[in-house]
């Protein structure tokens, strides 16, 4: 396994104990079909790439994976929540996520959608309970980041547009992206930083929303190439979703090779970034190994 590899199955496992104890029965104020659609949508898988950024950015400023957990669980549990909420029959009504069925066909779609809210309200929780040196700052800064990237500002902006609108040019359609998928990945980028310096820096802070852009292009790029391309079996969900729901892809304004070659661009430029940073060969090693996924 690459080291690369390894940091990830590192991380997932580090994240995935993180956020047992942060839903635990002693954290969470009662058992109920909420609380157990809340672990089911979060706990047992995912790629934790948002996760993943959130501690290796803190890292590379000088942290530790300590500084940043309560940041990156808050991370994932926003992804599990938007997941949740996508799945829905009002959204992209898919039965089907990592492999499982999703949170509404397992539990029903009101306590899906209880099980989302709850999971967006208790991110911010983790990070008001951050207790380290210079938590306070840190913790302001990480709030308005991840409630910028996620709102209406941010991931719920895209996800309308998504719902609302057939883009009519290639511009349009990165706007939805840099909305609904990069949004989310800068916030993961910015609380790392935020983890392991407790303040803000205008020229990293700019680096670090660059770099979360074009990954979040790219990654986008390669789940429109992977819904026409993969299997079922290797994504875990259902192929051709998009097409079914009527949804705009890349593929509407580029050819495959067109499109994976855009992909590829923006990784390169997001790897090259931190290049000069001590401490980045993940950082820069990601957007190359996340443009050759096979889900």
């Amino acid at each position: 396994m690459k080291p690369l590899e390894q940091r990830l199955t590192w991380c997932a496992s580090f994240i995935e104990e993180a956020l047992e104890r942060r839903l635990s029965g002693n954290i969470l104020a009662m058992e109920s079909p909420m609380t157990q659609a809340m672990r089911y949508a979060v706990l047992g898988g995912g790629k934790r790439i948002r996760a993943f950024l959130t501690i290796e950015f803190c890292c590379m400023f000088g942290g530790v994976p300590e500084d940043a957990a309560d940041y990156a669980c808050a991370m994932e549990m926003v992804h599990g929540y938007s997941l949740v909420h996508d799945d829905l029959p009002c959204m992209d009504n898919d039965d089907m996520r990592r492999g499982m069925p999703s949170c509404h066909k397992k539990f029903g779609e009101t306590v899906a959608l209880l099980a989302g809210d709850a999971l967006l309200t208790q991110a911010f929780y983790c990070i008001g309970n951050h207790d380290a040196k210079e938590s306070y700052a840190a913790n302001s800064l990480a709030v308005r980041a991840l409630s910028r990237c996620a709102g209406a500002l941010g991931m719920c902006a895209g996800q309308q547009m998504d719902l609302a609108m057939d883009a009519q040019d290639y511009d349009t359609l990165k706007t939805l992206h840099r909305l609904k998928t990069g949004a989310l990945m800068e916030a993961a980028c910015l609380l790392g930083f935020y983890a392991a310096k407790g303040e803000p820096d205008v020229n990293i802070e700019k680096n670090l929303e660059t770099y979360a852009q074009n990954l979040g292009l790219a990654f986008q790029i390669i789940d429109d190439l992977l819904d026409v391309n993969s299997t079922e079996e290797v994504l875990g969900k259902p192929v051709g979703s998009d097409a079914k729901n009527g949804k705009c892809t890349v593929l509407k304004f580029l050819t495959e090779e067109e499109a994976f070659e855009e992909a590829r661009r923006l990784s390169q430029e997001a790897s090259a970034l931190f290049a000069d940073y001590k401490n980045s060969d993940s950082i820069c090693q990601l957007p190359m190994y996340l443009l050759n996924r096979k889900k």
